[in-house]
């Protein structure tokens, strides 16, 4: 981390890759770029198979994300391939812009790579017969999502937040193999989607593993979701839930800016027949401002299982 971040101090890291906007504290990790909140939440909106989002406070990089941010150099040698040939028609957006002006221009810049040098671009066509592509110059990934969203189905939000998820453990889940599963969890935000670890030979498993994902206006539930992993088979479904974000959303926006003295209750979600709880679900005020919710899940479609994980709301100005 003390390598990304000398890399982040560099005076052309210093602004947004996409709109210019200071200080930027977010990075697509196999882009090679840093990128400020606003363009982040772009960024995710095109999927991981396009842009891989994290924080570089937040979130905790692998060595390999680390040495790939390195070896494109940040900012001006990532520019430099893909806003090479940048036509008149589009103009690259201001820290002010609105979400469709940086959409637009994101998609052209990295997913349709209308500005690389056309020897340079990897493409290939999608079942709409537009041209959609991924870029990566540590190599050529998917060039479609496997959840085969269109174009009109991604992006076009305004996010107002983005959403830690920290997935603590399991427990009495369901047998899907043998005498045991190998269970992984999956997490998604309306088209965004993020998993765990899978974790071999285990009903009780422990993750405690942070996901993030942004959230849009208004907020759709959260899905939870568990799997067995196969290796020679499709993965079995082992229980799902939803999560109402509503009222952590609500209670973060009335309390942004505010810190408590000691910890703070400011909301709760009920438990009720309608949903997953397994008890009534507090919000909490932290000291140093955070909103936070602990949730304990009923899995659902299933013979038996828990899942217990952690909310944390982070607003954009962070």
């Amino acid at each position: 981390m003390v390598a990304l971040k000398q890399l982040m101090a560099k005076i052309e890291n210093r602004k947004c890759a996409d709109c210019n906007a200071s200080d930027p504290k977010w990075a697509s990790s196999n882009l090679g770029v840093f990128i400020c909140i606003k363009c982040s939440g772009v960024h995710r909106s095109l999927g991981t198979h396009i842009s891989k989002v994290l924080s570089v406070t937040l979130d905790e990089w692998t060595n390999s994300q680390v040495e790939t941010m390195l070896e494109i150099g940040g900012n001006s040698s990532a520019n430099a391939i893909y806003e090479a040939y940048v036509p008149k028609d589009a103009i690259k957006p201001s820290q002010d812009a609105s979400v469709d002006e940086r959409l637009d221009y994101i998609r052209r810049k990295y997913e349709d790579q209308e500005f690389v040098k056309p020897s340079l671009r990897i493409s290939s066509s999608t079942s709409s017969g537009s041209k959609r592509s991924n870029h990566s110059m540590k190599g050529n990934l998917s060039s479609k999502s496997n959840s085969g969203i269109s174009q009109t189905e991604v992006g076009m939000v305004e996010f107002q937040g983005l959403l830690k998820v920290r997935i603590i453990k399991g427990t009495y889940l369901a047998i899907r193999d043998v005498k045991t599963s190998d269970p992984y969890v999956v997490v998604s935000i309306g088209h965004q989607r993020m998993k765990t670890r899978v974790i071999n030979s285990n009903l009780n498993p422990i993750w405690n593993e942070e996901l993030m994902l942004s959230v849009p206006c208004p907020p759709p539930p959260l899905r939870v979701q568990v799997f067995d992993k196969d290796l020679l088979s499709a993965d079995d479904s082992m229980g799902e839930a939803e999560v109402d974000l509503q009222p952590l959303v609500s209670a973060a926006s009335l309390h942004e800016g505010i810190k408590a003295k000691g910890r703070l209750q400011v909301g709760k979600w009920l438990a009720t027949n309608d949903n997953a709880l397994v008890e009534d679900s507090l919000i909490w005020l932290k000291e140093d401002g955070h909103v936070t919710q602990g949730i304990s899940l009923r899995l659902q479609n299933v013979e038996s299982g828990l899942l217990d994980l952690d909310l944390e709301w982070v607003p954009l100005n962070q």
